[in-house]
């Protein structure tokens, strides 16, 4: 369901999430997905109430091609797009990504993967001509008022964003519900990631947040908190090694 709580609305369908996050009558975007997804923006605001008029911003957890998808559009049509001061330059596409590999994979996987992105856009981005930047512990001037948390590893600007009057923690790719090159569901790392040690140990940023709900990057929200998704995604990665 596109509405994985009351006042937000998501889009995509666990592959790559997009969020909508509603207050007091305005909306503001968490990452922008692929570019097909600027197709599905009306009819998914129309369910708030709300139209594009009533958005305010497109907040990016950090700058990977399949989280800024739409942003450049969504900047011609005059939104602001903000980011961490630590990934303005990629999202700009002005440093290359700095994944290091794919990770584990299944071949399936990945090709169904990469299928899907070039269906979506999402292998022709267009980098973002201008962000403004923001640092952790922030406070952002956008709908929800979301804290910024910086939690690198999977990139060195990846963020987290707690919408505290939402019980939500909107975390990126800090972990993710659903590997897009392995098919395996759960909180772990995300693939591509930059450092994946650094990416474990900044989990230790999120685990005293209070949400219940966790709503990641890729894969299905977690509603069993914060401190759950952390010990879940730790469990992953010993038994992985």
């Amino acid at each position: 369901m596109p509405e994985v709580a009351p006042r937000i609305r998501r889009l995509g369908d666990d592959i790559v999430n997009s969020y909508l996050v509603e207050d007091g009558g305005e909306v503001t975007i968490v990452d922008a997905g692929v570019p097909a997804y600027w197709g599905l923006l009306p009819a998914e605001l129309a369910a708030m109430g709300r139209t594009l008029d009533d958005v305010r911003s497109v907040v990016l957890t950090h700058g990977h091609s399949d989280h800024i998808g739409f942003a450049e559009r969504a900047r011609r049509y005059g939104l602001p797009i903000r980011i961490h001061e630590l990934d303005a330059a990629l999202a700009r596409g002005e440093v290359p990504n700095p994944a290091k590999g794919f990770g584990p994979t299944r071949i399936t996987s990945l090709l169904s993967f990469l299928v899907w992105s070039a269906r979506k856009g999402a292998l022709r981005n267009q980098p973002i001509l201008e962000v403004a930047t923001f640092g952790d512990g922030a406070t952002l001037d956008v709908p929800g008022a979301p804290v910024v948390i910086h939690v690198p590893g999977h990139t060195p600007g990846s963020a987290a964003l707690h919408f505290s009057g939402h019980d939500a923690l909107l975390v990126g790719d800090a972990l993710a519900t659903y590997a897009v090159t392995t098919g395996r569901h759960g909180p772990q790392i995300a693939p591509f990631t930059a450092d994946a040690k650094q990416a474990l140990a900044s989990l230790a940023r999120l685990g005293n947040v209070e949400a219940s709900l966790v709503l990641p990057g890729h894969g299905a929200a977690w509603r069993d908190g914060t401190a759950s998704a952390v010990e879940a995604v730790r469990a992953s990665a010993a038994a992985t090694g």
